[in-house]
């Protein structure tokens, strides 16, 4: 998505009447949100200086200007991208970062990143170089058009308020000599060679059209971890890192080098779904274990783990990789400071006791620290789903504190999943009365729907799952899980009489997320924690209705073999209030974590009519399509537009 699309000449048009800036908020107020006030006193300013740049009359005045183009599956943008031919008559797009700093400093112990005033504060953030070379990276592994039509990126980043002096040049250390060789760094005394670095790679104007291919280009299927995950301990990076999560990265492997000499340390890094938690924990696995730190990736949730050890099991020995992935429960008896680096993720799911029957150990946070010499905790207290779930920044925060260990914050916000929309997310959760958001109404692009059936909604599953085995249906646990006959296909758990279906849940002895025949069976939270899919059909059953204008959470619609929310009715009894508090909780933050399993659509079946027809009224009735913009730019395109290279 573009916010702003013009040629040069209307840019610098636009500029001049001094209009671009209210044409951004406007666009962008419609499409996203409004921008904040810093926002847009930064495109007054830094679009100015873009004017002076783009002046240069050897610029070609038809070459396509993008500003704010949002990079497909995030919600990361790009602050200018000029789009042209080179001379040899080669598609070439220029991606240009922006930055108003005027002074920044040398990290010494943390890998391109640097210190500078940002945001009211003085933070640790990828080089611009680094960010600038990262985004053209996601470009290339996202969007066919830039490899298919080999569209050759140009990334680098303009500094135009920094000035390098003598004692005030840490930007260009040597350090960030590598990250500035994939993306040159210009400042402010160097106009004339970032007009140089445009037009060796702009010299003949395309009146947008390489801009069209990037902008509508087909979106590769995303890159899984489960099935990246081999390459990346084997030191392929996969997974570039983008922003905060390279800031979390690299502050998370300096605490771990730091904790080997100087106490103990305790990283809370927060984050929402799809903001990139496993992938930065997993990247933290791998690079740990190559500097020879004992380094071992801990989830409460089997699901993912046996998902990796499936992946992992031709390359490496099977003690090998259960060093590596373990369980929340396995540090009772471990002596303190066993292990160099914990790295937990679904922090939020850890439970206090240990144990098949919940009956050893004392706390699995309090455990984790003790043992290690650094932990890190990915978290997120939305996504607890089970009454024994005690994860949250207040548990660790207390039991960091008794430990003796130094605490560090940071969070990560942008949003990698549902296309990159975190407007989906807001939506979900005002739509199911978690939070009152701004998105009450449906304007995002993500592939949403509600369907009439569950017929409908598995058949719909079932198409895009032939594409690359990346679709699944998930349900609420409102159907017994029989412990026998898990391994038999024709058995039935999930039933609607009134719809005449049945389907099986996922079968023992098969990896749900992974196995070729398991699109036929539905997943619930427990074997989708943690994991991501490209499309997602989820089943609403009965213990979440619509009634009197209220969503409505009902446990006692739960299955009994339902674990996350044992012992509530002896709360109940007890305490009426908090336990339907608490359920409401669970139950509401159980389909909205179902409801983000998708990168790319997801389909909801509700079995509560009420439900169904209160989740479309929220769901615009004329949705702004894409491919219909496409078409129409295309068709304008075609009538009035030959590109003649030889000019």
């Amino acid at each position: 998505m573009i916010i702003y699309q013009a040629t040069k000449a209307e840019f610098l048009n636009d500029v001049v009447c001094n209009r671009l800036a209210s044409t951004l908020t406007d666009t962008l107020s419609a499409k996203l949100k409004r921008p904040a006030r810093n926002e847009i006193r930064s495109w007054e300013n830094s679009l100015q200086f873009m004017h002076m740049v783009m002046g240069d009359r050897d610029i070609p005045d038809d070459s396509g200007v993008a500003i704010e183009y949002i990079i497909p599956t995030s919600s990361k943008r790009i602050d200018f991208l000029l789009t042209g031919y080179d001379e040899n008559a080669n598609p070439s797009a220029v991606i240009i970062e922006l930055k108003q700093w005027e002074e920044a400093k040398l990290v010494q112990n943390q890998e391109d990143m640097v210190t500078t005033y940002v945001g009211n504060a003085l933070r640790t953030v990828p080089h611009p170089s680094y960010q600038a070379w990262s985004y053209a990276s996601l470009l290339e592994g996202f969007v066919s058009s830039v490899q298919d039509d080999n569209i050759n990126l140009h990334p680098c980043a303009f500094l135009h308020n920094y000035r390098s002096l003598p004692g005030n040049d840490d930007i260009r250390h040597e350090r960030y000599q590598p990250i500035m060789d994939k993306a040159p760094l210009f400042d402010r005394d160097e106009v004339l060679k970032l007009i140089a670095f445009i037009k060796q790679n702009v010299r003949i104007g395309d009146r947008k059209k390489v801009l069209y291919q990037i902008e509508f280009g087909k979106i590769r299927p995303s890159k899984s971890l489960q099935d990246s995950l081999e390459n990346m301990l084997q030191g392929n990076k996969e997974f570039v890192m983008i922003d905060e999560q390279k800031t979390v990265y690299e502050q998370a492997l300096a605490l771990a080098e730091q904790s080997q000499h100087s106490g103990k340390h305790v990283f809370i890094v927060e984050g929402g779904p799809g903001t990139g938690k496993t992938v930065v924990a997993v990247n933290l696995l791998v690079e740990a274990t190559k500097r020879n730190l004992v380094a071992q990736y801990i989830s409460k949730n089997s699901a993912p783990r046996d998902v990796y050890k499936v992946k992992l099991k031709q390359s490496m020995k099977a003690n090998a990789i259960d060093n590596l992935f373990k369980g929340s429960g396995g540090f009772v008896d471990m002596k303190e400071n066993t292990i160099d680096f914990a790295i937990v993720d679904e922090a939020h799911r850890l439970n206090e006791f240990s144990g098949f029957y919940s009956n050893s150990g004392e706390n699995q946070i309090k455990e984790i620290i003790q043992a290690s010499k650094c932990s890190v905790f990915f978290i997120d207290e939305d996504q607890i789903i089970s009454i024994k779930d005690i994860g949250s920044v207040s548990e660790i925060e207390e039991h960091a504190r008794n430990l003796g260990a130094t605490i560090h914050y940071d969070e990560l916000s942008s949003q990698f999943r549902c296309n990159g929309s975190d407007g989906y997310l807001a939506w979900l959760d005002h739509i199911l009365q978690i939070r009152e958001t701004a998105n009450y109404s449906f304007d995002i692009d993500f592939d949403f729907d509600i369907v009439d059936t569950p017929q409908e909604l598995l058949q719909w599953v079932k198409q895009k799952n032939l594409e690359n085995n990346k679709a699944r249906v998930m349900a609420g646990y409102c159907w017994e899980w029989p412990t026998q006959g898990r391994d038999d296909p024709d058995s039935m758990h999930i039933t609607i009489p009134e719809h005449d279906f049945s389907m099986t849940w996922n079968l023992a002895g098969q990896i749900w997320a992974i196995d070729d025949s398991s699109v036929d069976q539905a997943g619930c939270i427990h074997t989708s924690q943690g994991l991501e899919f490209d499309y997602i059909g989820v089943i609403i059953g009965l213990d979440m209705r619509y009634e009197d204008g209220e969503i409505v959470t009902d446990f006692r619609q739960r299955a009994n073999t339902d674990a996350s929310l044992r012992g509530i009715k002896t709360m109940a009894e007890r305490s009426p209030e908090k336990a339907k508090a608490v359920a409401d909780r669970i139950i509401k933050n159980t389909y909205r974590t179902l409801m983000t399993r998708g990168m790319k659509g997801c389909r909801v079946f509700c079995e509560n009519p009420n439900l169904a027809n209160y989740l479309r009224t929220k769901l615009r009735t004329e949705r702004y399509s894409w491919e219909q913009e496409r078409n129409v730019l295309v068709a304008d395109e075609a009538v009035d537009y030959q590109i003649n290279v030889g000019e």
